[in-house]
């Protein structure tokens, strides 16, 4: 793992836009997290560079964490810096228990600790990747990744744990089979992570699920386009609508802050065909 807290030059017409998406998506106050310290997983591009933007202009110092893009996570740091906010760019493979571990030391000696965990790195559709790497990652990695974190998670922070409605309700809803190992994996880490609710609620933690439906302009969706070519407008014609990733980000973002739903789940798009199934 490589820790990076340097940052390099971009164009402006990028950090413009960037200030632009913000100033238009972003749910939060200005100020309101002004002291707060918040780490989002996959965050060097799509929702998590997103999420962990409208924190960052909302006043809180934010990590922006990936596992190879680099010069991307730079990017964004700089970004977010030239916009008036704190960044720092840390490394780390998630399903690597040593490379985790740098991660939260670093946090530590950088930030003294987390105010706010969004835990949105997810996969399994990669192609060239172990056969069972996307339980490795969406359900190992994410508990290994919840017990480091609890050191360092300051007494009213919150975890926000985000998936999608695919996955949220595959015990009763079946999806498409490209995606049925992420979505069965995707489950099982909500369940492991649910399961240690109470644990967290004794330390005073709150924790929260994002589930979303299909996000427009995720690689996610990119991929199952491939794949299933008409996958995204047949979704979308029966949703009446899909979020894009701006949008998305913005509830994940409300998600950390709002009150926790008494089952601590926030949906975001429609659920009536999840739920009628």
């Amino acid at each position: 793992m490589s820790v990076h807290l340097e940052t390099i030059t971009i164009d402006s017409t990028t950090a413009g836009e960037l200030v632009r998406s913000i100033l238009v998506n972003n749910p939060l106050v200005p100020g309101s997290l002004t002291g707060k310290r918040a780490l989002v997983t996959g965050s060097s591009r799509g929702i998590g560079a997103d999420t962990v933007s409208y924190f960052a202009a909302a006043g809180a110092r934010v990590v922006v964490n990936y596992r190879n893009k680099e010069a991307r996570a730079l990017k964004l740091v700089t970004q977010i810096e030239d916009a008036g906010g704190s960044a720092l760019a840390i490394g780390a493979d998630l399903t690597d228990a040593a490379s985790v571990a740098t991660l939260f030391d670093t946090i530590t000696t950088e930030l003294g600790g987390l105010d706010i965990l969004v835990m949105n790195a997810s996969g399994g559709m990669e192609s060239g990747m172990a056969e069972n790497y996307a339980m490795q990652l969406n359900r190992d990695a994410q508990v290994a990744l919840l017990a480091a974190a609890l050191p360092v998670l300051a007494p009213g922070a919150r975890v926000v744990f985000v998936t999608s409605h695919q996955a949220h309700f595959i015990n009763s809803v079946e999806t498409m089979p490209e995606y049925l190992p992420v979505a069965l994996s995707k489950r099982a880490g909500e369940d492991a992570l649910r399961d240690l609710i109470p644990q967290l609620e004794e330390k005073g933690i709150g924790f929260v699920v994002v589930s979303g439906d299909m996000i427009e302009g995720t690689i996610t969706a990119t991929l199952l386009q491939r794949a299933n070519p008409g996958a995204i407008q047949a979704r979308k014609e029966a949703a009446g609508r899909l979020y894009n990733v701006h949008e998305f980000a913005a509830e994940v973002a409300l998600a950390a802050v709002e009150p926790i739903p008494t089952d601590h789940t926030r949906y975001v798009g429609d659920v009536s065909d999840f739920l009628e199934a």
